[in-house]
Formats: structure tokens, sequence, C-alpha cells
């Protein structure tokens, strides 16, 4: 298969690609070395076609690519997108929409949390992928013929799980269930990596608020350097470091040099003088300007209310075949649990309808569960 290297074959091809109703894309990249993924390629198909495009190129331009992607008369279909979506926002601060994502998809048509895209294409196109190009260098060039073959594979058969998926949600009368999902991948919010949010990835192992504000900070500050230098975080300073100087907090460099998990030196370069300030800064914040570490065990629930509804939810997601996790998340449950009128998903649209109502009925006794022939079932009480 021919692999598009010029801004003219590019743009020839994203016309064709944009008379059909929709085109399946995928990208393949590299990320180990960088902070920033590296697109490395970029998969197309229409019902007619399929176009292998390569973004490394020194003579392409990638604008009819992008135009296509925000034509909002072509449907862009993926599989797990969200990384995909990423790359392209790191490309160009471009959001493809509209957009379909089969594994949400197949999530609301019975098929669990976390369908592959390997299973959907037996299941649902009848194809076997070989999955031996996946972990291949795909910054290389040339590419192999497997690797062309392998990409390309990615969006062929993505055709057929899409329209199957379609036709499967429209005549359950269901495919307006994703608007959500789709609505929070096509957000730009949801791409921008807020520095003094990166705190949040490690937010688990923190207990009290001079450790939070220490872990604030440095988690900023790393974020910061590994955007600036384009190198994974890990390549500025490992998580563990990280919880080292958290619990530690040590005030000079030397006292930071003792730390096990900071190499030999370190503590020597602007880096470790870098560390040192942002433990300072942390020192220095007002507990009160915090974020709450206590916010779930602050709401007035009771947990048993809590494991009551998750029975719930396992047994409305059975029953309707959908993923627990598409209708509710163990904190809407615990926002349920303490606010009747709690600004969570599960209490609207579709969601309250099958799930939302049920979960305040049983939480106020109007609603009862029991075990029949080996079920849980509801009745009213």
């Amino acid at each position: 298969m021919a692999l598009i290297t010029t801004t003219d074959a590019l743009a020839a091809a994203c016309h064709r690609l944009a008379l059909h109703p929709f085109v399946t894309v995928d990208t393949e990249f590299m990320r180990e070395t960088t902070y920033y993924p590296k697109l490395c390629l970029i998969q197309m198909a229409s019902r007619d076609e399929a176009v292998l495009v390569d973004p490394l190129a020194p003579e392409i331009d990638m604008t009819p690519f992008l135009v296509l992607m925000r034509d909002p008369n072509v449907m862009k279909v993926f599989h797990s997108g969200r990384q995909d979506l990423e790359i392209l926002w790191n490309l160009d601060r471009c959001i493809p929409n509209p957009v379909f994502d089969t594994q949400v998809a197949a999530m609301v048509c019975g098929y669990g949390d976390s369908v592959s895209y390997e299973q959907l294409a037996h299941d649902l196109a009848k194809a076997r992928i070989d999955k031996s190009s996946r972990f291949t260098d795909w910054s290389q060039r040339p590419l192999s013929d497997a690797q062309l073959i392998y990409a390309s594979s990615d969006v062929t058969h993505l055709r057929d799980v899409y329209l199957a998926l379609k036709h499967d949600l429209e005549t359950t009368g269901r495919l307006h269930w994703l608007d959500d999902e789709m609505r929070v991948l096509t957000s730009p919010a949801t791409y921008e990596m807020d520095p003094d949010n990166a705190w949040q990835r490690l937010r688990g192992r923190i207990r009290k608020p001079k450790e939070l504000a220490i872990l604030i900070e440095l988690a900023a500050w790393r974020e910061r350097e590994a955007r600036t230098r384009d190198v994974p975080r890990s390549r500025v300073l490992k998580d563990d470091a990280i919880m080292d100087v958290v619990t530690a907090a040590p005030k000079s460099v030397e006292a930071l040099g003792k730390l096990r998990s900071i190499p030999s030196g370190f503590e020597r370069s602007r880096t470790g003088a870098d560390i040192i300030a942002a433990v300072e800064r942390g020192l220095s914040r007002d507990p009160k300007t915090l974020p709450d570490l206590e916010r779930g065990d602050r709401r007035n629930y009771s947990p048993a209310t809590v494991e009551l509804l998750k029975v719930l939810l396992k047994m409305v997601s059975d029953a309707e075949r959908v993923a627990p996790k598409v209708i509710a998340t163990v904190d809407d449950l615990e926002a349920i649990a303490s606010d009747d009128a709690a600004t969570v998903p599960a209490l609207t649209g579709w969601r309250r309808e099958i799930f939302g109502e049920r979960a305040l009925g049983l939480k106020h006794g109007r609603l009862g569960l029991a075990i029949h022939n080996g079920k849980v079932v509801s009745f009213a009480r």
C-alpha cells in the first residue's frame, strides 16, 4: 500500500474522503522519549478506500488533513480515540468533530467496560488482526510492508465495526446515549494539561496538608520542566522520588542528596535547586488555599448505602446490557448517597431514567432488592 508523502497527494485524498458520510481514523505514535507524543503515521478509510499518511515526510503540509478532521459533515470514527485526539490537539489545536468512538459505543451495546478493537473486529467484521507490528518503531523509515498492512487493518475493519454498532444503537434508540461521552472527547479541556493540576495523578498517597502543598508545587514544576524540555516526566523526576521529597520536605540541597531515590550528585545540579525551591513554595502556602483531600469522607452518607447502590447499578447494567461505568461512577454513587440533587450524570437524562430514579428510591426505602432464582431483582415497597 502506497504511503502519502506530499501535500498534493494528501489534499486529493482528503477531498475524496470528504465526499463520504464517515471516515475511520487511527494514528501510530511514539512517546517513550518525549513529553508530547510523536505522530508517526495517520490511517484513514472511507467505504471506498484506505489511505496512509506520513506526517514525518519532509515536504508535507498537514493542513488538508486538519480541514477534513474539522469538517462538520463527515463523522470521524475512532476506537478508544482519546490518545489519538490528544495527538491531534497537540499537532495544531485540532479537535475532530463530530466524533464516534467505537469502544464507548460497544460499552452501550453490551460488550463490557473496555472491549478491544481486535475483539470487535472478530465479532462484527469477521476479521483477525495480526498484532505482531503493534509495538514496532513507527518513527523509522522506510516502514515495512507488515507495518503498513497492520496499520491499514486498523481502519478498514473499523468501518464494519462502526456500521454494526451504529445500526445496533439506532435500532435500540440509544444513539443519543453517547452524546455526553463524545462531548468530553471533543472538549479542549480534556487535553489541556494545567501544570497546577498535575498533582492529582499522585494524590492518592497524600494524607497531610503540608505534604499536599509540596506535592502541588513539585508536580507543577516537573510538568513545566518536562514540557519545556519535551521529555517524559520520569526523565525529570520519577514518581517515587517526588513522593520521597514530599514526605521528607528537604530544606537544603544537602538534605535532598540524602534521599535514596535521588541519584548521586543530582542535588548539586540546577534541578536540585529547583526542587528545593518548589519545597519552599509548598511550605509557605496558606493551608486554607489547599484543595480538600477529604472530599469524599466529608459527604454525609453511609458506606452501606453506596454498597447497595453498587448492587443496584450492577443489576441495571446487566438488564440493560450497558457497562456500569457508562451509567454511573463510584463518585456518582457517593454523591447520590449524600445528596438527592447531586449534579452528576447519573441523575440526568437517560441515566436517570434507567438508574437514577431507582437509586433515589432505594436510598429512601421506596425500592427494595431481593434474590430471585439466583439473580438480584428490585421491587416496590
